[in-house]
């Protein structure tokens, strides 16, 4: 639905500069609105909320910016701001100047009640009035957070909403997850991510699903502002040791004499679709030798990632940040629960029962844990108290990733923060973190 030039031009005047009173600026929108003829003012009166939403915080100036250009956009599109620069808000901002009926999809559970503790104390929304549906619980209201595995549910209804918010939007384009927009009537949408490019393109459906891109605003800018952290990244090489060499040498030897006398017939296949890597991974369907040749790929992986010198490393970096808050992250639980053992860590993973993890970052959040270990699982859909050091043992070729991982220690604070990456030295873990680190984060 695309803002004719009257509408936008109402709009600029009606989302005002820093400093203006977010009173004013509500009742400018809204008088904008509902001066217009149309769908929109049809729109509003059918999907009208029976209160009005009032922000208690003062939105900063990349939040009322994001807010213009996705209002601009008729009210469709995707706002990319990294973890830590208050996506939220964004979102409490577009339901006050649209106060409709709204649908907000996340992720986990944990996100799911976040987001009505966020609701109810800064965006003005009686308890009353907001619902949960999923981990148990149905009973939508007039704003209700579902999960994705929720509002995917083939009997699903998720008809009368005007405003559709997807927080962590990349997760939309899943074939799962795919039917919630379709689903959804709602005229107004607004998609959240910190990183919405997905390794396997399905991003560019999103303008389809949400809307387009809108704004956009990367760690570095942020930090320049002054707005997150100030903040440095330092790779550190460490060598594995003569029996891990060995080892890994043995295996990359293995997997690279299959591709020398594969090679001419893997590029043939690549032609006809598909990548170098991706050919191998389907002969290996039905070449026992291919599958072989994968699976040493995958143990001299694993030798790379989980190194033993990696855990002396850790410790070393413990030492020297005794005094500060430090999130340790691996690719593997193995590795985690290995660093934990060691170290006498407390440690999280996805098998981590809900009451201990909630116990476990309590605690963290209080300082009587300076220093934890997890996963995959805090890097994205938990709200982790804020640290100034993270450690990266090991983690994949994905930027998001790593723009999560760095995004745990980007929230505003006086010390600058840094994120640290340990890379096993000669193997192909060095390449993945050349990839995913973003060239301007």
């Amino acid at each position: 639905m695309e803002a004719p030039a009257a509408l936008l031009e109402a709009l600029e005047a009606a989302v005002p500069a820093e400093g203006d009173s977010d009173e004013a600026e509500g009742e400018a929108l809204l008088d904008a609105l509902g001066e217009r003829e149309g769908p929109d003012e049809v729109a509003l009166e059918r999907y009208a909320l029976p209160f009005m939403p009032r922000l208690s915080l003062q939105p900063r100036p990349y939040q009322r910016e994001a807010l213009r250009c996705w209002l601009a956009h008729g009210g469709r599109g995707v706002v990319v701001l990294p973890t830590g620069a208050g996506k939220t808000v964004v979102a409490y901002m577009a339901l006050e100047q649209v106060p409709v009926r709204t649908l907000i999809v996340v992720p986990t559970i944990d996100l799911l009640h976040q987001w009505r503790a966020g609701l109810v104390e800064r965006a003005g929304v009686p308890s009353g009035q907001v619902g949960l549906v999923g981990g148990g619980q149905q009973k939508p209201e007039a704003i209700t957070v579902m999960t994705f595995d929720s509002a995917a549910m083939p009997r699903r209804s998720l008809a009368g909403y005007g405003l559709l918010i997807v927080d962590e939007v990349h997760h939309l384009p899943a074939p799962t997850y795919r039917a919630i927009a379709a689903k959804a009537e709602a005229p107004w949408r607004l998609g959240l991510s910190a990183t919405p490019e997905r390794i396997d393109g399905g991003h560019t459906q999103l303008v389809e699903l949400i809307g387009p891109e809108v704004y956009r605003r990367l760690p570095a800018e942020l930090a320049r502002s002054g707005h997150i952290a100030q903040y440095r990244e330092r790779r550190i090489f460490v060598d594995l040791t003569p029996e891990e060499r060995y080892r890994y040498d043995a295996l990359m030897a293995e997997y690279r004499w299959y591709l020398a006398g594969q090679r001419s017939r893997l590029l043939r296949g690549g032609a006809a679709g598909g990548t170098f890597f991706e050919q191998l991974i389907q002969r290996s369907a039905h070449d026992p030798a291919a599958r072989q040749a994968l699976q040493a790929h995958h143990q001299a992986r694993m030798i790379a990632l989980n190194a033993t010198g990696k855990i002396e490393r850790v410790a070393a970096l413990l030492e020297q940040h005794r005094d500060e808050h430090v999130l340790i992250f691996s690719e593997y639980n193995a590795m985690v629960h290995a660093i934990s053992r060691r170290l006498a860590l407390p440690a999280i993973t996805y098998r981590t029962e809900p009451a201990e993890r909630r116990l476990i970052l309590e605690r963290f959040r209080a300082g009587r844990y300076t220093k934890l270990a997890t996963g995959r699982v805090l890097n994205e859909g938990v709200d982790v108290p804020d640290a100034n050091v993270a450690i990266v043992v090991s983690g994949s070729a994905a930027s998001r990733e790593y723009i999560q991982r760095l995004g745990r220690v980007l929230r505003p604070k006086p010390r600058e923060a840094v994120l640290y990456e340990l890379v096993s030295r000669g193997t192909t873990e060095a390449r993945a973190a050349r990839a995913r680190r973003p060239r301007a984060a």
